[in-house]
């Protein structure tokens, strides 16, 4: 079945608006955008109803709960948000012949490794929001195995709140910043998030067997504390950057110290080439500026 009509949650945060600016340059694709008010994620009960009216030929689903130090306190809603609803979503999906996609993250990840994880290793979370995508992730699955799921990493855009205008932000009102410098990972635009996944779509309209967990962030590693300065520099800003280690920067919740994620599997199946994190941080700053 082609793929015309396509409903997109969370319009509001970061993926869900990149994909609404690029909306229109896809004239072929009807998209519906539903923020918090059109379908909120924390009342399943909710989304048959909704679906039915509205009547998809998929659902992009980029709505979450994403305060991770929040997630601690705030269990039972985040596992609504990142699980429940996930798998409802799916199993919905699934019921009226609708195909799916979601996304999860590199959290659900143990963060105990020296080379890249990939898709099929086994989740092993080290914090409730991590527990939550991961429980998604199963939910999902178990509801609809034609369910796609792409996990993503360290998010940034130039709308929604992020590393990149924090860290902008807070250069322009300090002297000086303490950055966590033993986390390793891969940043993600999410404009080229939002782009792979209109790839994805145009893969299954012409008839390509895509399902199962994906991975996708741009690529070359980094910490963030070297994310950071790669910000002060592109912006150009004067801000004194003093690195540290998680030990002395203590949250809420616990940060994987190394979550690479393996980006491959997508890369060869949809024959697309990855921008490095930096070139895309550069349009990002360009847009804020």
């Amino acid at each position: 079945m082609a793929i015309k009509k396509i409903l997109v949650t969370g319009a509001n945060g970061q993926l869900g608006w990149e994909l609404s600016q690029l909306a229109a340059t896809y004239p072929a694709f009807e998209f519906i955008f539903l923020d918090r008010t059109g379908m909120n994620l924390s009342q399943p009960a909710s989304f048959e109803t909704i679906i039915t009216q509205l009547s998809p030929d998929i659902i992009i689903n980029t709505a979450a709960y994403t305060a991770v130090d929040k997630a601690e306190t705030e269990k039972e809603l985040a596992h609504t948000i990142n699980a429940l609803a996930v798998g409802a979503l799916a199993g919905i999906a699934k019921q009226k012949g609708i195909r799916f996609i979601t996304y999860s993250t590199d959290y659900v990840f143990s963060g105990v490794s020296s080379t890249p994880f990939l898709p099929d290793t086994p989740l092993e979370p080290i914090n409730s929001y991590g527990s939550s995508k991961a429980e998604g992730e199963k939910l999902a699955l178990a509801e609809n195995e034609a369910s796609i799921i792409i996990r993503t990493s360290w998010v940034f855009s130039s709308h929604g709140n992020n590393f990149v205008k924090t860290m902008i932000r807070l250069m322009k009102e300090r002297a000086q910043l303490k950055i966590v410098a033993d986390q390793q990972g891969r940043p993600t635009y999410a404009r080229d998030l939002a782009m792979a996944t209109i790839k994805i779509i145009e893969a299954l309209n012409a008839g390509k067997k895509i399902q199962g967990v994906y991975h996708y962030s741009n690529s070359g590693a980094t910490t963030w504390y070297q994310f950071a300065a790669k910000i002060k520099a592109l912006a150009g800003l004067s801000c004194e950057l003093i690195a540290i280690t998680t030990a002395e920067f203590p949250t809420p919740a616990a940060r994987p110290g190394y979550s690479v994620l393996d980006t491959h599997k997508i890369e060869n199946e949809l024959s697309i080439a990855i921008p490095h994190w930096e070139t895309s941080l550069e349009q990002c700053i360009q847009k804020l500026s």
